[in-house]
């Protein structure tokens, strides 16, 4: 089974709380704080390979998870960092983000052998209460808990790496000719979609490899999803150089058409006409090359050509990304809205950081807590939305009645 287009989700690993404990032995009975901190959550990385040649095994695993950071202990031992997960992909794989809007932004065009893609970075973990004690507050009671990561759908998209695409109806020759001049070994049979995912073969010029993509599937109206062309006309873009092998004259214009209607660039290609069968049939004017896969004639003249035009024509290159998964964001950023309840609420990355480090009903945790606060201009700015003395203020998980 050929599978080229799947839609998974990933998701880094939370990263690990920090501890809240402090140093007691037999000699030591007020020692100072000593918890560890949280270990750091595992990234997700895609990688390429060539042991793999399409996304079947992405069929029935959707769901991709890094192992989470381990929390701190005692001692101030820290927690160990979560394992990556990493996604083994064939090369030609595209990775997109899928919006809420259901569009495809493109993330990674994974083209090399081992190739490395970090989608997420694993959440950072908490520190330690080691980490907040000062010389007023020497036994901090509070510690920080680790960062939790979000849920991402992603789309994989292979589109075959190949310097030239075989392309014309079914049953014209076009699987023969690639396994007479590859080493490829596609099934071959005298009915209807033969090819049912795309062949690749080698051909080997003395001096460099030319990689040839047999595309099934093109019959009249493909670009609309008739028969199988629309799931393989995508496979074409990659390629440098396209043969159209035809057996009949109708064939020419029908091909065009679709490959048009599918993508005007996709004329713009450099293109072989090759008629085959020329050992049962007339040969049809216009043709660029006559062969006949059965007895091979014309045959080399027609590699000698591909030779040619593929050492002239620019390499493929690599699609650039035009989005990332994590969206760099202010960390002092934060919003206050009033909720018909007139309750205040904070929102945003400066009071989502602080509140993890915090523990509100720890009485030295609590004044630091309010110390940021006033630091870093909310309490300002609340009272500047109105917010007197009585109020609901909340923030993330926290409620609580304002006093001045």
């Amino acid at each position: 089974m050929f599978l080229d287009k799947v839609e998974i989700t990933i998701k880094a690993g939370n990263g690990g709380n920090g501890h809240t404990s402090f140093h007691r032995d037999k000699i030591t009975q007020r020692g100072g704080p000593n918890g560890g901190d949280g270990g750091k959550g595992g990234d997700v990385i895609f990688v390429g390979t060539t042991n793999v040649d399409n996304l079947i095994d992405f069929r029935f695993t959707k769901n991709y998870k890094a192992q989470d950071g381990e929390h701190g202990r005692p001692g101030r031992k820290d927690g160990c960092d979560g394992k990556p997960v990493t996604i083994r992909v064939p090369l030609g794989t595209k990775i997109f983000k899928k919006t809420e809007d259901g569009d495809e932004l493109l993330l990674c065009d994974i083209m090399e052998e081992s190739q490395q893609f970090v989608a997420l970075r694993g959440g950072g973990g908490g520190r330690g209460n080691t980490h907040f004690a000062t010389a007023r507050r020497q036994t901090p009671n509070f510690s920080q808990r680790g960062l939790v990561t979000d849920v991402y759908t992603v789309v994989l998209e292979l589109q075959c790496i190949a310097d030239v695409g075989l392309v014309g109806f079914p049953n014209v020759g076009k699987s023969t000719f690639l396994s007479i001049v590859t080493r490829a070994n596609p099934k071959i049979g005298n009915y209807p979609f033969t090819t049912l995912h795309p062949n690749i073969g080698v051909l080997n010029t003395g001096g460099s490899n030319i990689v040839l993509a047999d595309i099934p599937g093109l019959i009249e109206g493909a670009h609309q999803g008739v028969g199988l062309g629309i799931d393989f006309l995508r496979h074409i873009n990659r390629t440098r150089l396209l043969v159209h092998i035809i057996d009949d004259v109708s064939q020419i214009e029908i091909i065009n058409n679709e490959l048009e209607r599918f993508s005007a660039d996709l004329m713009k290609k450099p293109k072989i006409l090759a008629q085959n069968k020329i050992d049962e049939f007339d040969k049809i004017k216009g043709c660029d090359f006559y062969i006949s896969c059965a007895t091979r004639e014309g045959v080399d003249d027609l590699i000698k050509e591909i030779i040619k035009q593929v050492q002239k024509l620019p390499k493929i290159t690599t699609s650039e990304a035009v989005a990332t998964l994590e969206i760099a964001v202010d960390k002092n950023a934060f919003e206050i809205m009033v909720d018909d309840e007139g309750v205040y609420n904070v929102v945003g990355p400066m009071v989502d950081n602080l509140i993890r480090g915090v523990v509100l009903s720890d009485t030295e945790s609590a004044a630091y807590f309010h110390r940021r606060l006033e630091k870093s201009g909310v309490i300002a700015e609340l009272k500047r939305f109105g917010m007197v003395e009585g109020d609901t203020v909340q923030i993330a998980d926290a409620q609580f009645t304002w006093q001045d």
